[in-house]
């Protein structure tokens, strides 16, 4: 285990050891765990809703459909 040390204001600290006792954890586990999920890559979110309109436009025409919102709100 890599030993690390950090400087923080003494009221955080004093409110972190709380939070930890409270959870049965160590405010080294907490930050741990915080480093942990901060630095792995960022999961895409997944809607649904778009999984199932995706490739719903293949052979579309953006130009066409522009032409006729055009039109439409003259």
């Amino acid at each position: 285990m890599y030993k690390l040390t950090l400087s923080v204001d003494e009221a955080v600290a004093t409110r972190a050891k709380k939070y930890a006792e409270t959870r049965g954890t160590s405010v080294s586990e907490l930050v741990e765990r915080f480093l942990d999920v901060l630095s792995k890559p960022a999961r895409p979110v997944e809607f649904p809703e778009l999984t199932r309109l995706r490739g719903l436009l293949k052979g579309s025409d953006p130009e066409g459909y522009r032409k006729h919102l055009l039109r439409k709100h003259r």
